[in-house]
């Protein structure tokens, strides 16, 4: 095979994917606008699409590693799925999903350093990964910095509004800080 016909497929491979992420992100758009305007029956079915398309890296190697990385972690082994999603990560460093997930990972295993590396990569990647927002408020609270994390769930409640326990964080933290609720 000659250089130029290396080339031209790997050309050929980035403007397809260029295609392929351009498509997801408009409608990642026009799902993040639907949510903004949904209703709370609503927003769940809303929130479950944006999480697909999160869970869609454009390669079934990666999503089979995630699945697996889900699954571990469904099946209470934070380790093997640790394992699954750094894998997926040396291969697809730029999908957010994967930090934000084995983040998750790495928190049940307590450790929190870990999992705050991981939340800041993920949404570094995608700064609306609500999920990774709240694993990060959580942990926020878990420090005792009450300001932060009370910013973080406000920030989740702009983009993602709805979301069960959401509300009642920010009343709670909003009440500790100064003594006044939402």
């Amino acid at each position: 095979m000659s250089i130029h016909h290396l080339f031209f497929n790997s050309v050929v491979a980035t403007l397809l994917w260029c295609g392929i992420a351009a498509a997801q992100t408009a409608e990642l758009d026009s799902l993040f606008d639907r949510l903004a305007q949904a209703d709370p029956s609503e927003a769940e079915g809303i929130r479950g699409q944006i999480e697909t398309q999160w869970s869609r890296s454009g390669s079934p190697a990666m999503d089979l590693l995630l699945r697996r990385g889900e699954d571990a972690l469904a099946d209470g082994n934070p380790a093997l799925a640790v394992d699954h999603l750094s894998a997926l990560i040396d291969h697809a460093p730029d999908f957010a999903q994967g930090y934000s997930l084995r983040a998750s990972a790495f928190y049940a295993q307590d450790q929190i350093g870990l999992a705050l590396d991981d939340l800041r990569t993920a949404l570094e990647l995608n700064p609306r990964h609500f999920n990774a927002m709240r694993g990060l408020a959580v942990i926020l609270q878990q420090l005792d910095r009450p300001q932060e994390a009370l910013e973080v769930y406000q920030r989740i409640r702009d983009i993602a509004p709805h979301i069960d326990g959401v509300d009642m964080a920010i009343d709670r933290l909003s009440v500790e800080l100064d003594g006044t609720s939402l």
